[in-house]
């Protein structure tokens, strides 16, 4: 059958979500799952626009060996510098230059000619060419771009060297018809077609993503995009768990194979959602806590008399076991190291010993520790931040009552090492919580966001808190896990200050400018 290539964007479109902000370190961890389950290429984010992002895709291409990793470029020459310095340690790396095609984007955003964008695009492409093997050349905006110009810029970017052409749906506005006949008449009518591969790449604003990149693919698209989750500017992008069930589940309709490891679809899900703080909906296809659910009567009995009468998808195919419980007690340091090794984490012994440490304590308080449980603290010891002066919590409580006014106390170490402690009121408990820590604080805090979640079920399941809060004026974001709802929302508060810390003690000298 017919091979697709799978190109994961979840590190940089999907890193581009509103509210979305991870670092290197939590990039590194994307990372290391997206390798187990199996994209060819990964995009690793946009080296050019900033110091961070820069040593971000570096540690990305210097550490992951079984995928191509590339990083996205303008049509410049020093982004395009700056990419290879990024990239250069890679296994097999790869350059993603960008230039819009369409008459919008041409008049009103480059305010160049037709003929001036064709000439920058092929003088771009020509010089990647000299340091990269491979180079994606994408027409921005492609869908609403003139058929004849596409043809002759994509027709000279070929003779320039590129050496897969994307066909981006960048704002969603395609139908699956309209895109494949985009595909169809590119291959029919670009001479040189056949040098390279085409590129799928759709944006979900009318919530046709994965269904335009289907049609992409019957038309002679030989690599699909999209992020974890589908998550990405706007609306998304094409979901690639959702395709990748999809080609799977219609083998019938769709005859062609990817290099996917299905049973990592919900590992890798479900760490995607907890470092970007994006939680899937219940409802979401294929990965939603919903998605083997069965509220219907009519629905339970056929699903416990044969689960193919509704269930096209078996919960094992994605990952998703009946049975979660892994750990227990009486679990020893090999039990425990070898079953950190079955969730794909590498842990330094360091780490490993943290981890077994936070691991026992939970099971004095908690009598089952599931799969999502250690995956929790796992993640959390990966990508805590290290190697910076920080606030640390010595100890907090709460008075709460219906009948009085919430109040916290709270003992901080802070960052200089002082010991400070004191006590504020607020309308609920959290808010209490929230405005004794920022009274300890020398920052500057203005929270914008908090979403509280379980990880698993029960009334002993584990809290997870997300925060996004302006620190000085500088938008960063937290988490926190605990038992307790108020610690976990602690913890995630107190992380969102210290990644402020941790970015201001590794500020770049200079970040590049978009």
């Amino acid at each position: 059958m017919p091979h697709v290539n799978v190109f994961d964007t979840t590190l940089r479109d999907g890193e581009q979500s509103p509210g979305v902000n991870i670092n290197k370190l939590e990039k590194l961890e994307i990372a290391k799952h997206l390798e187990r389950f199996g994209v060819d290429i990964m995009e690793a984010g946009f080296p050019a626009s900033s110091q961070g992002d820069f040593e971000a895709v570096k540690a990305v291409a210097d550490t992951v060996k079984n995928a191509s990793v590339t990083g996205l470029a303008r049509a410049k020459k020093s982004d395009i510098d700056t990419a290879w310095e990024a990239l250069k340690g890679a296994s097999e790396p790869r350059l993603h230059i960008f230039l819009a095609t369409s008459p919008i984007h041409m008049t009103y955003k480059l305010k160049k000619t037709p003929e001036e964008v064709a000439q920058q695009a092929v003088e771009m492409v020509k010089y990647a060419r000299e340091k990269f093997p491979h180079v994606e050349w994408s027409a921005e905006d492609a869908t609403r771009s003139d058929m004849d110009f596409l043809v002759n810029i994509i027709e000279r970017v070929i003779d320039a060297g590129a050496t897969v052409i994307n066909l981006p749906d960048t704002v969603g506005y395609a139908t699956p018809q309209e895109y494949g006949r985009l595909f169809k008449t590119v291959r029919e009518r670009v001479p040189n077609i056949a040098r390279v591969q085409l590129s799928a790449h759709c944006h979900n604003d009318l919530g046709m993503a994965v269904a335009n990149t289907i049609a992409a693919v019957e038309n002679g698209a030989t690599q699909v995009e999209g992020t974890i989750n589908g998550i990405g500017e706007r609306a998304g992008n094409a979901a690639l768990e959702e395709l990748a069930v999809a080609l799977n589940i219609r083998k019938d309709q769709y005859p062609y194979t990817t290099n996917l490891v299905l049973k990592e679809i919900k590992r890798t899900s479900d760490v995607v959602s907890k470092l970007t703080g994006m939680v899937v909906p219940g409802n979401k296809a294929v990965v939603g806590r919903n998605a083997f659910a069965h509220e219907s009567g009519i629905h339970q009995d056929g699903v416990l008399k044969n689960a193919s009468t509704y269930e096209i998808i078996t919960p094992a195919l994605v990952g998703v076991e009946s049975n979660n419980l892994v750990l227990g007690k009486h679990s020893g340091r090999r039990a425990f190291k070898d079953k950190v090794e079955q969730l794909g984490y590498e842990l330094s012994d360091e780490k490993l010993n943290e981890a077994f440490k936070t691991f026992k304590s939970l099971t004095d308080r908690k009598k089952e520790v599931t799969a999502e449980d250690l995956a929790t603290i796992l993640t959390d010891i990966q990508t805590a931040v290290t190697n910076v002066k920080k606030y640390e919590l010595h100890a907090f409580q709460v008075q709460y009552g219906s009948s009085n006014l919430p109040t916290a106390t709270v003992a901080l170490h802070t960052p200089e090492g002082e010991h400070v402690e004191t006590a504020r009121t607020g309308q609920g408990s959290v808010e209490s919580l929230y405005n004794t820590l920022e009274a300890l604080m020398e920052e500057k805090i203005n929270l914008t966001d908090f979403q509280l979640n379980s990880v698993g079920k029960g009334r002993d399941a584990l809290a997870d808190v997300y925060v996004k809060m302006y620190v000085n004026g500088e938008d960063v974001s937290g988490r926190g896990t605990a038992q307790d709802v108020l610690e976990a929302s602690a913890r995630a508060f107190l992380n969102a200050v210290n990644r402020y810390l941790f970015n201001k003690s590794h500020e770049p000298k200079k970040a590049a400018q978009l």
